[in-house]
Order: C-alpha cells, then sequence, then structure tokens
C-alpha cells in the first residue's frame, strides 16, 4: 500500500502523516523536507535562489534520507548532516516554494521521491504526491484549512522555537506560498480526482489520523 497525503502548507500534513506511518509500521517520506534541504544548502552555500542550472545540481546531488530519532521524531538527513532544525526556519519557509518551482528541481526530487516508494508500504506526503509523484497509490488524502488555521499552527510552531514572527506575517506568508504553490506551471498543488478531502481546522492530529485509519478500514 502506497499512501499520499497532500496539500496545502501548514494543514497538518507531516505531522500527520508521521503519526500515520508509526501507527502503520510503514516508511515515512517528507517530500517536503526534500525541497527544503535543496533550500538551506542553496542559502548556505551562496547558491542564488534565481540560478535554476546551479538549483538543478543541488537537487541532482542531494542525498536524503529520512530516520527515526528519539521520541518518534524524524530526522532528515542531508548530505550526511542532520539539517532536521535548519530546514525549518523561517528563511528557509520564504525561499522553498522558489525553489520547488524549479523544472529541474522537481524533476531530480521526484525521481528520488519515487526510488523511496518503490520499497512499498509507504506513507508520503506534499504538494503533488497523488497527483505527479504517486498517481497509482491506493489512499490519497487531501487535507486543508483556513488560512488563519494553518498560520496560528505556524505561528506557535515558529513562537516554540525561538523566533518572533507575527501572526500576520504568518498569514500573509501562506497566503503567497498557496498562490504560488497552485500557480506554478509544473507540479502544482491541486487535488487528485480520487483524493478524499479531510478539513483540519479545529481538529487534533489524532482526530485526522484516526479519520484516514478509519477510511483504511472501509468505515
Amino acid at each position: 500500500m502506497l499512501i499520499a497525503i497532500d496539500g496545502p502548507a501548514g494543514a497538518g500534513k507531516s505531522t500527520v502523516a508521521r503519526k500515520l506511518a508509526g501507527l502503520l509500521g510503514y516508511n515515512y517520506v517528507d517530500t517536503g523536507a526534500m525541497y527544503r534541504a535543496v533550500t538551506l544548502i542553496a542559502l548556505t552555500s551562496n547558491v542564488s535562489i534565481h540560478d535554476t542550472e546551479a538549483l538543478t545540481r543541488l537537487a541532482e546531488e542531494l542525498e536524503i534520507r529520512f530516520e527515526r530519532g528519539a521520541n518518534d521524531e524524524t530526522l532528515v538527513i542531508a548530505n550526511g548532516r542532520d539539517v532536521t532544525r535548519d530546514i525549518r526556519t523561517p528563511e528557509v519557509s520564504r525561499f522553498v516554494s522558489l525553489v520547488a518551482q524549479v523544472p529541474g528541481v522537481r524533476g531530480h526530487l521526484t525521481d528520488k521521491q519515487r526510488t523511496m516508494a518503490g520499497l512499498g508500504q509507504v506513507v508520503m506526503d506534499g504538494r503533488d504526491i497523488g497527483t505527479v509523484v504517486l498517481p497509482e497509490a491506493g489512499m490519497k488524502i487531501f487535507l486543508t484549512a483556513t488560512v488563519e488555521e494553518r498560520a496560528r499552527r505556524r505561528f506557535f510552531e515558529t513562537a516554540g522555537e525561538g523566533y518572533s514572527i507575527s501572526l500576520q506575517d504568518h498569514i500573509d506568508e501562506i497566503g503567497t506560498r498557496d498562490i504560488l504553490d497552485a500557480s506554478r506551471e509544473i507540479a502544482p498543488l491541486v487535488q487528485a480526482p480520487d483524493a478524499v478531502v479531510i478539513d483540519t481546522t479545529g481538529k487534533d492530529p489524532d482526530q485526522v489520523v484516526e479519520l484516514i485509519l478509519s477510511l483504511l478500514r472501509g468505515g
């Protein structure tokens, strides 16, 4: 079984997918982390976010894997380095949608994602999993939530990590990311026709996971 979970920024994809994979004993692949890793490497290597050829090379050369850490945390190891925290900085969040628009970056990362899925029993989350990466997935979920709800989640998340970013700034950033993700020419954020939509507004991750488990059980 391959399970694809898509949705916009802040909809709860990563948390839900990680919990679901843990309960099922499946491998978890966070494709957003892969784009973030390329963005982080570009920013720390003085590679311009607008240099598509250089970004494509970074994506091609990227060696990335996901490991299970303490308390079931998913560790992101990129080019031999633990970047789990570094890829979640506000600076990376600000530029990742631009990097994700680069055709060469998407091509190389999509290939890596399909290779990971080839092992079977995978829960993979992102923005184009059910439509482009794994259109053959046996279960497709599309998570959504209001912009305000998604911004609140990011506000508390970044505040807990010591960043001082206003709620309004998060609302503005998520609104911009939604537009960029939905309007890009290659693999835009869009709901697969056969995906089940779950509005996570007002729901905690465990409630969403239970809904998905119910669907898997045929409920």
